[in-house]
C-alpha cells in the first residue's frame, strides 16, 4: 500500500476541526493495555455486550441511563447463571418495565452468556481471550463473534471492543465518508471485503504513526464530522 495517502492530511483536517490538536487528542477514546484487557470479569463482558445490542437501533442516552435498572434486572450479569436461565426467567423479563423490553434482545443473553463461559474454559476469561487476539486482526476477531454470538455482527461487536478498549476501529458514517473520498474503500463495510480494505489501510497508518487504531479512527471521523 505504498501509494496510500499519507495520515498527516487527516490529522490536520480533524485538528483544525475540533479546535486544535489539544482539543482534538482529548477527545480520542482510552486503549487498555493486554494487561488490563485480561483483567476484565466476564460478567462486565456480558453487561456490556448487553449494552451495546440494546444500544443497537435505539436511543443510547435511554439504555445508558436504565443501565443501573439493567444490572439490577439481569443480577449482575453472571455468565454462568445466564448461559442455563430457566425459560421463564427470560419471559419475566419480557415484562420487566426497569429495562427496554426487547425480547428478541433479551434472548441474546443466553447465548451470549454461553460463548463467554466456552472461551472462559479455553482461556481462562474472555478478557484473556481479547488480549490474546492479535491487533492486525481485527475482522477475524469480528466474524469470530459473528459467528459464536447473538447480534453481534455489523458495528455492535465493533462497538463492544470500543468499550472494553481493545484496540480497534469502529465503522462509523464518518469514518467511511472519508475513506471513500479518498477511494480507499470501495466495498459494502458490511462485507468481508470491505472489512478487510479498512483494516489493510488502518494497520498501514498504525506503522506510519504508531497511532493506536481506535485513535486513527477517530480521527478519520473527526475529519469528516
Amino acid at each position: 500500500m505504498t501509494d496510500i495517502i499519507d495520515f498527516s492530511v487527516f490529522y490536520e483536517r480533524a485538528c483544525e476541526r475540533k479546535g486544535g490538536e489539544a482539543a482534538m487528542r482529548a477527545m480520542l477514546p482510552e486503549v487498555v493495555s493486554d494487561t488490563e484487557l485480561a483483567k476484565v470479569t466476564d460478567d462486565r463482558v456480558l453487561s456490556l455486550m448487553t449494552r451495546c445490542i440494546f444500544r443497537a437501533g435505539f436511543v443510547w442516552q435511554i439504555i445508558d441511563r436504565k443501565w443501573p435498572q439493567f444490572e439490577e434486572a439481569f443480577s449482575g450479569f453472571v455468565p454462568l447463571y445466564w448461559q442455563q436461565v430457566p425459560p421463564e426467567r427470560l419471559e419475566e423479563l419480557a415484562q420487566d418495565e426497569r429495562i427496554v423490553r426487547n425480547y428478541q434482545k433479551i434472548l441474546t443473553v443466553p447465548v451470549n452468556a454461553r460463548m463467554i463461559v466456552e472461551i472462559e474454559e479455553d482461556y481462562g476469561s474472555f478478557g484473556q481471550f481479547l488480549a490474546n487476539w492479535p491487533h492486525d486482526d481485527q475482522v477475524g476477531l469480528l466474524l469470530f463473534l459473528k459467528k459464536n454470538g447473538a447480534r453481534l455482527g455489523g458495528n455492535t461487536g465493533q462497538y463492544l471492543l470500543r468499550l472494553l478498549g481493545w484496540d480497534g476501529f469502529v465503522c462509523s458514517s464518518d469514518v467511511l465518508t472519508a475513506l471513500r473520498n479518498f477511494k480507499l474503500l470501495d466495498a459494502s463495510p458490511t462485507s468481508k471485503k470491505g472489512l478487510t480494505q479498512i483494516q489493510a489501510t488502518i494497520n498501514y497508518w498504525h506503522q506510519e504513526t504508531g497511532l493506536p487504531r481506535s485513535h486513527i479512527s477517530r480521527i478519520l471521523s473527526y475529519s469528516v464530522g
